[in-house]
C-alpha cells in the first residue's frame, strides 16, 4: 500500500474517532456524568487529534496540495477552526447549559460540513 493511502486511512480513522470521542463526552455531560474529566477520556482525544493533525499535514506534503489554491481544503481548515472553538464552549463546565447545547450543535454541524468537503471536494472558488 502506498504511503499516501496509509496516511489517508490514518487521517480518516482518526477523524471518525475524533467525532465519536467528542459525541461521547457530550453524551456523558448530558446525562450528568462529568466524572469522565478525571479519566483517560480527558486526554485521549487530544492524543488522537495530534495524530489527526500530523496525518493531515503529511497528506498535504505527500499530495503537494496548497490549501490556498484548493477551495475545499481551505474550507475544511476554516470549518476546523470553528469546530474547535464551538467544541471548547460545548465542553466547558463554566458555560451555561443553553450555550453549551448551541455550541455542541454548531460543532457537530461544522464537522459534518468538514466530512462533506472531504468526500465531495467541490470546486468552491
Amino acid at each position: 500500500m502506498s504511503t499516501y493511502l496509509i496516511l489517508k486511512h490514518l487521517h480518516m480513522t482518526t477523524a471518525y474517532l475524533t467525532v465519536a470521542l467528542f459525541a461521547l463526552r457530550l453524551l456523558l455531560d448530558a446525562v450528568g456524568k462529568p466524572a469522565w474529566r478525571q479519566t483517560p477520556l480527558r486526554w485521549i482525544p487530544h492524543a488522537n487529534d495530534t495524530i489527526l493533525l500530523v496525518a493531515a499535514i503529511s497528506l498535504l506534503v505527500a499530495g503537494s496540495w496548497n490549501p490556498l489554491t484548493q477551495g475545499w481544503l481551505l474550507g475544511k481548515i476554516l470549518l476546523l477552526l470553528g469546530y474547535i472553538a464551538a467544541g471548547l464552549f460545548a465542553l466547558k463546565v463554566t458555560v451555561s447549559r443553553p450555550v453549551r447545547v448551541v455550541a455542541a450543535v454548531l460543532a457537530l454541524l461544522q464537522v459534518s460540513a468538514i466530512f462533506h468537503l472531504a468526500m465531495a471536494k467541490p470546486v468552491i472558488f
